[in-house]
């Protein structure tokens, strides 16, 4: 639900400030005063193609910022979850446009593109009439309006499983019977590529251990020379060594210690050297030992590891990968070699998993059959109390001999209408008037909108071209939908205005070089007043006012 929204310097509003209640609010103002300014505003935070004209005369900037509280909207809340923007069931979206630079949109804090804003604005907000978000002409939201009006969704979730089973499948088995037409010339280099891994038999970490072997081995001369020689310095040789200074001098030092406490210290780290020196020379000869010149050793491996880097090269990977790649190639070969049965069973699989698409299908489409005629019937009623007597609403479901499978079944849904009696229906996108379609759009929404999971609707000049019982008929209809969802319905009509639960004004403030637009909440005898302005015009009589606290009476009552 739309809580909130802010508006700095758009158009001709400096600021605003503005809170939202549940029900039916109507909006309603003179002419011009600027009553499509909030719409415009609310689509620019969802993501409309934000224009620098939008700025306010004078100003930098334009910035819409907008509240919804989305504890029961769950596929907005998924939404949020899924992108790491969920904060505590509230979304704030807000909009900045600026004059000489790009526009700026961030969802609870977090830079959004505009795609996103729509993305998300769709679950949030459905605008109907003459705007460029209407929903109804689109024909994926005809598909999901007859399903929802149906509530068939565990059939629906049973197809897409069974859809998704099939193209898993289906992708596996072009996939196998393509390789299968270069069968016999993979099948060679696939045999020749495996041999070549199974006779290295190279283990994992085999390589760096024995570049790490060769290394040692190469410079085995340098290493044993080395070592020898400072082995000599530390304790082997026959002039004084490391070993024979640091003995000595700790044996002074703990003489003289006696005299003086202070070098205790002092000969105790001697002494520590010295031991970790003769532990030294200790690990020396252990390795000295242990090393020797192994010419033989040193060809085998450097033979060995030109044999890896061989087929490192052949197959683009590093030498550490090559015993992962076997077992690849070992999958990819017994395959080929079994491809015939691997597809006849696929064939099967498919078959199996159409035949249980297609039967899921039948039903889905069985139940939109029905819930067609039934939803049909109940636009096509509405719209006699409409304005639009003869009208005639029809939803098609059109299946082709040899339609693809889809994730939403073999049909295609398309709404048509027959605005003038007589006439056969044809599709909405080509025959409604824009307030034709707004007053369909609202008898659909209102017999539907139990199953409906967008919760905010708003209705710009639903009531246009009509007037008198019509109207009241309208006001109504909105009423009840209000009861279910929010709604939000911008109209010049009295007895649409007069049946809202909460009633905002648009009005138009004009000074010496500016004019500036801001919108008020009415209270009961605002309401009066401005309803007897729709009735009566410029001048407005006793007998205007008295009807117009009659209407607002009628509905109270």
């Amino acid at each position: 639900m739309l809580n909130h929204i802010h508006i700095w310097n758009f158009a001709i509003v400096e600021q605003l400030d503005l809170a939202l209640d549940s029900g039916l609010t109507v909006m309603t103002g003179e002419t011009g005063a600027g009553k499509s300014i909030l719409l415009d505003a609310l689509s620019l935070a969802l993501g409309d193609r934000a224009e620098s004209n939008v700025i306010r005369h004078g100003a930098d900037k334009a910035e819409v910022s907008v509240t919804f509280d989305t504890r029961h909207n769950p596929d907005a809340e998924a939404w949020l979850q899924e992108r790491e923007m969920a904060s505590e069931n509230e979304c704030i979206i807000r909009r900045v446009v600026y004059r000489n630079s790009a526009s700026k949109a961030f969802i609870n804090g977090v830079p959004s593109p505009a795609t996103a804003l729509r993305e998300l604005g769709e679950m949030l907000v459905d605008l109907h009439g003459q705007h460029e978000h209407q929903s109804l002409l689109k024909k994926e939201h005809q598909r999901e309006l007859l399903d929802a009006y149906a509530g068939h969704a565990d059939l629906l979730d049973l197809l897409q499983q069974h859809y998704q089973n099939w193209k898993k499948k289906n992708t596996e088995y072009q996939t196998l019977r393509q390789a299968q037409k270069d069968r016999d010339a993979r099948l060679e280099i696939l045999r020749y590529q495996v041999q070549e891994l199974e006779s290295l038999a190279l283990k994992p970490g085999e390589t760096s251990e024995l570049e790490q072997e060769h290394k040692r081995l190469a410079n085995a001369k340098d290493l044993i020379q080395n070592c020898d020689s400072i082995l000599q310095q530390l304790s082997d040789a026959e002039q004084q060594t490391v070993n024979d200074i640091l003995n000595h001098s700790q044996v002074e030092l703990s003489d003289m210690a006696r005299t003086d406490p202070q070098l205790t210290a002092i000969a105790e780290l001697i002494n520590n050297a010295l031991i970790q020196t003769q532990e030294a020379s200790s690990e020396l000869r252990h390795y000295l030992d242990n090393m020797e010149l192994d010419p033989e050793r040193l060809g085998w491996i450097d033979q060995r590891l030109a044999d890896i880097h061989e087929l490192s090269r052949k197959h683009h990977v590093d030498g550490e990968a090559l015993p992962a790649l076997l077992p690849e190639l070992q999958r990819e070969l017994e395959q080929l070699e079994n491809a015939d049965e691997s597809l006849s069973r696929l064939k099967t699989d498919i078959d199996s998993v159409a035949k249980q698409y297609q039967q899921t299908a039948t039903k889905l489409g069985k139940s939109r059959t029905k819930s067609a005629g039934q939803l049909s019937q109940q636009v096509s009623e509405s719209m006699q109390t409409l304005g639009m007597d003869g009208g005639v609403f029809e939803i098609a479901l059109i299946t082709e001999e040899d339609a693809a499978f889809s994730a939403h079944g073999m049909e295609k849904i398309e709404f048509r209408v027959s605005a003038n009696p007589g006439q056969p229906p044809k599709s909405l996108t080509k025959v409604a008037s824009g307030g034709e379609l707004s007053r369909i759009s609202l008898a659909i929404q209102v017999i539907t909108a139990q199953n409906s999971r967008i919760p905010t609707l708003i209705f710009d000049e639903v009531d246009v071209g009509i007037g008198g019982r019509v109207a009241e008929i309208v006001g109504r209809l909105l009423r009840e939908l209000g009861d279910h969802r929010q709604v939000i319905c911008v109209t010049h009509l009295p007895q649409v205005a007069a049946l809202g639960h909460h009633h905002l004004q648009v009005r138009k403030l004009k000074a010496t070089d500016t004019t500036i637009s801001h919108i008020v909440a009415l209270q009961a005898p605002q309401r009066v007043d401005e309803i007897a302005r729709m009735l009566g015009g410029i001048e407005i009589t006793s007998q205007t006012l008295s009807h117009a606290e009659e209407m607002l009476d009628r509905v109270s009552r």
